[in-house]
Parts: C-alpha cells; structure tokens; sequence
C-alpha cells in the first residue's frame, strides 16, 4: 500500500547554526519576517540570536511574542490581526512547541476569511494550505514541531485541545541549534524531553507506522534514551544536549508520517481542561498508557525498550515488561507528578473523565494504538493514572 512521506525542505542541525538564518531566508527567496515568539525569549534576550543575524543581513524582522504557553484560538487570532498590519512574507517560528505551533496556526488561519476561527481546521479537515511559509527554530528539544505537518490549538470557548493537520502546518525549513536549549530549566528539559520520547514510541508502535517513520522513530529512541537523563542532571552536558535536540527533531520526522497514539489522544484534553504542560501530561500517561497495550503490540514495544535502553533481552515478553517498568522509573528519576500531585482535585478529576475520554476518541489518535480502546477503558486509564504512574 502506497504511503506519502512529508519533511521540510530544508534542516540546518548543529551548535550556532541559528547565525545561518538570514543566509537560509536569502536561499527560500524570503526577505520580510514576522518572528513569533514568547514574552520569555524576549525579556531574558535569547530572541536576539534570531533577530541580530536578520539585522546584520539588512533585513527589518517584526515581532509578536504574546503567544502563551498550550495557545489558544485567541492568541491566534491576534497573531493573525498583527500579521495582517504588515507587509510580510514569512513567519518564523523561535521558542519552545507553543511559539512554533501558534506560528504555524496563524499561517493557516490567514488563509481564511475575517470571520474565519481555528475550529474550522481542526481534524479531520485537511488543513493543507497556508498564507505563507513558516521556519521553525526550536530552543526545547521536546515537540518536534519544527519537522511535523500538525498543529495544536485550544479552542478557548469549548475547552477543546485541537489537532490542526495538514501540509499548510509543514515548515519549509528549520533550523535545530542544541546551543539554545543550555538555559533550559531541569522541569522542562524533562518534560519536553520524555515528550519527544513518547513520539519516537508512538511513531514506532502505531498502526500506520512504515519503514520510514521506522527507521526515524528507532534512531530517535536510540539518541533520547541514553541523553534525557544526563541533560536532566547536568544541564551542561553539550552532548547529551546535542542528542536530544537531534532525537526531537527526528522523532517529530518519525510521528508527523507514522501519527501519534493513545499517549497523545488523552494527553491533549488534560492539557485544555487543567493546564498541564503538553509533553508533563504525556509523560504523566506514557507508563500507563504503554503497559495498555503490550500484549497488542509485544514485539515493537520490545524493540522500543532495547533501543532506549531498558533491556537487553531478546525475550520480547520480558524486554516489553522492562519497557513499561522503565518508563515508571524514568517517571520516577525526573519527579513526574500524577495528576494528583500536580494539584487536580478528585472530584474536579472525575466530574471531567467522561468528557476527555470522548474528546480523546475523537482526536482519532486512539485508533492508532496498538490495542484500540473503547470510552470505558480510556475512563478506566484516565482514573489509574490520576492514582498511579503505573
């Protein structure tokens, strides 16, 4: 059966390489930017490694940094509105997943008309077109956004994560700079990083996964599981560094043409209804989620833990048992909290399972777990979780 391959035109990987960004505009034909980013990147001043070397050029970049983090149909819709006040034919997306994916949002967006809302993209509209092209500069090694044909937006009126599909949410280029990602803090470089190890997983594991989204998905498991927790620890650490950042970006090649699974179907209404950083409410479901399906999916899930590092069996029975044990471990190791120890209160919990677990089973992203569950069995996995990691 025939299987489409997407990837941007162009990756520029390596320490300093965001100096290159002019230069890469200069070879696209690109001469007017519009940086998106955040409120952070430009107090602590790390916006300026994108802006100097645009200056430098003889290029006048524009900024809008009030996107937030897990961004909003609002949020984009002013982005929108600022980007229709000028006169721009690029958006470079700098920051972390929210700033990447709020950029890529907007260039959708654009494509409507004035009374046009995010909603209207949403899966399963193939969200193909966009008013102009994004680069993506990732300074979290997590999302993958900056390789991935997907977007994902809040609707802030419906309290509704929402998965924006399409080659119109496609970067035509990025740029993946491990050097940016030094001033990371220990949570988020947990929590981004187990974030991107859940890709590679749920590429590897899904039933539409194919030999391409393979081989991306089993490289990237192979540079994350040795290097998340040596750049937990020692922040420093250029080549643990390095491998992450790489292995993000490889795993958003892997899941952007294989689809993610379960992990993310019920990662996403956690994020809108309680505001829990998107790769944190993965990692929170990623033990759990993956024990679920085992016995479905015996033999990818044994590879998976030989390649991160959990086993070296060639039991699959048993290297799948270590896969699942790892990650509850790994949860451990980087202070995970179950929902309840984020501070979700019981009864808020439970009055909102029925409704993330039919959210989730529309996200269609369910579908692609090796074991497909039923309402009942995500409610069931939602409440094991909120106890327990494992």
């Amino acid at each position: 059966m025939p299987y489409t391959l997407v990837a941007p035109r162009c990756i520029i990987v390596g320490g300093g390489a965001v100096a290159e960004i002019a230069a890469l505009l200069g070879k696209l034909g690109l001469s007017r930017p519009l940086v998106v980013t955040d409120p952070f990147m430009v107090s602590s001043g790390l916006v300026r490694r994108c802006l100097d070397p645009l200056l430098a050029a003889g290029l006048q970049p524009s900024v809008f940094s009030d996107t937030i983090p897990e961004p909003t149909d609002t949020v984009v819709e002013a982005g929108v509105a600022f980007l229709r006040r000028g006169h721009y034919d690029c958006l470079i997306g700098f920051g972390g997943g929210s700033p990447i994916d709020t950029a890529k949002a907007m260039a959708i967006l654009a494509t409507g008309g004035e009374g046009a809302k995010m909603r209207d993209f949403k899966v399963p509209f193939a969200a193909d077109h966009a008013a102009m092209p994004v680069i993506a500069i990732p300074t979290t090694a997590g999302t993958g956004s900056e390789a991935t044909r997907f977007t994902v937006i809040t609707d802030a009126e419906r309290d509704e994560k929402m998965l924006i599909a399409g080659l119109g949410a496609l970067p035509l280029a990025a740029i993946v700079d491990y050097e940016l990602t030094f001033s990371v803090p220990p949570r988020t470089t947990a929590d981004t990083g187990i974030d991107a190890l859940s890709h590679a997983l749920e590429a590897y594991v899904s039933r539409r996964a194919n030999p391409y989204s393979d081989g991306q998905a089993l490289r990237a498991m192979e540079l994350i599981g040795p290097s998340l927790r040596a750049a937990f620890h020692d922040p420093a650490n250029a080549a643990a560094r390095e491998a992450m950042m790489l292995g993000a970006t490889i795993a958003g090649i892997a899941f952007s043409n294989a689809s993610v699974a379960l992990v993310h179907g019920m990662s996403r209404p956690i994020g809108a209804h309680f505001h829990v950083p998107h790769g944190l409410s993965n990692a929170m479901l990623l033990p759990a989620v993956t024990r679920f399906g085992l016995a479905a999916g015996q033999a990818r899930y044994a590879e998976a833990a030989r390649r991160i590092g959990f086993s070296n069996s060639a039991d699959d029975s048993l290297a799948a048992e270590a896969l699942a044990d790892g990650l509850a471990a790994l949860n451990a190791e980087l202070s995970v909290p179950t929902p309840r120890a984020f501070g979700i209160a019981p009864d808020v919990w439970e009055g909102k399972i029925d409704l993330m677990a039919e959210q989730a089973l529309a996200s269609g992203s369910p579908a692609n777990n090796p074991r497909v569950p039923d309402k009942a069995e995500i409610v069931a996995l939602y409440r094991a979780v909120y106890a327990a990691n494992a």
